[in-house]
């Protein structure tokens, strides 16, 4: 877990703002603090969850909504990226963490094999009644299909209908620039949010054409710092080490493409961490996992469990649940 480093200033101090909301439940009265924001009402301040990108590893996202369930915290504002997107998506439109488990194992139960290899290999019905080849050059798979299910599965299509506030980033394939979704057609958004180049063809959206949006902002916390109390960013690209056989020292075609937008977007992270921190911001120390690896569920999910055991001592302490 990262905190803010010491000597740059922070947005707001933490302990500062929770004296301000804490005070009148003890019957005492006080100025308002200056830089503090409004709280939920009841004491407690509000909480912006960022879900970064990450592909596969972004499955650990499940786990922070479990903590947050088990404190009883429910975010003031969502924002994601790629698989952060489709993890926030589902959370803010309704479903919860035991919901959300329950697709994801029925997804990949009884796999061996990451979910390309297997449309590849022609098991269709194994997994991927989802993605279908595409007949488009931009890309290997379409999403609409993918993109149907989850519609269907949360009964939501528009940013409007959803129970927290949610956006989206994606990018802007010509223009090179993030594009903020927060209102309108929900799934259109997080179709080109996950748009990832080389895998899924690009998204035509509303006059542009949209690709991945960790391109541009990879961990999205920066989106949330105005409208929440406490910002908490959650950064799932993980690490790679080099292989000791010639195939790992010697990377395949996709397994290059892949780990070279990670390299990117670990890039871009480092560099918007230099101007700005997140109040707190965890890094799952997942190791050795493909962005398509989604088959090794229960392998993602045990490696990240420490990190997120810390964060929610971390929030225990911060909201006095400790």
């Amino acid at each position: 877990m990262t905190r803010d480093l010491p000597d740059r200033p922070r947005r707001h101090t933490l302990k500062m703002m929770l004296g301000a909301t804490l005070l009148p439940l003890v019957g005492m009265s006080a100025a308002p603090v200056s830089g503090a924001r409004a709280d939920h009402g009841d004491g407690t301040p509000r909480i912006g969850l960022a879900l970064g990108s990450g592909g596969a590893r972004g499955l650990s996202h499940l786990l922070v909504f479990e903590a947050l369930e088990e404190l009883g915290v429910r975010p003031h504002r969502i924002s994601g990226c790629s698989i952060g997107a489709i993890m926030g998506a589902l959370y803010a439109a309704g479903l919860s963490a035991e919901e959300i488990r329950a697709g994801i194992d029925e997804l990949v139960a009884d796999q061996d094999e990451n979910w390309l290899q297997t449309l590849m290999g022609g098991k269709w019905r194994q997994w991927l009644d989802f993605v279908q080849p595409s007949d488009r050059d931009g890309g290997l798979v379409e999403s609409d299909a993918f993109i149907a299910h989850l519609r269907k599965e949360t009964g939501v299509s528009r940013f409007g209908e959803l129970e927290i506030p949610l956006q989206v980033v994606a990018t802007d394939y010509w223009k090179r620039e993030a594009v903020i979704f927060d209102s309108g057609a929900l799934w259109p958004a997080v179709q080109a949010s996950m748009a990832m180049p080389g895998l899924f063809s690009p998204v035509s959206y509303q006059d542009r054409v949209l690709v991945d949006g960790g391109l541009t902002n990879p961990v999205p916390f920066d989106l949330l710092a105005e409208e929440c109390d406490v910002v908490v960013a959650v950064n799932v690209l993980g690490t790679r080490e080099e292989g000791k056989d010639e195939a790992l020292r010697n990377p395949a075609y996709l397994d290059n493409i892949f780990n070279t937008f990670q390299i990117m977007q670990y890039s871009i992270l480092q560099e918007k961490r230099r101007r700005e921190e997140p109040d707190i911001l965890i890094s799952p120390e997942i190791r050795d996992i493909r962005v398509l690896d989604f088959h090794k569920v229960d392998a993602i999910l045990e490696q990240a469990q420490p990190e997120v055991d810390a964060l929610r001592e971390e929030l225990a302490d911060l909201l006095g649940k400790g």
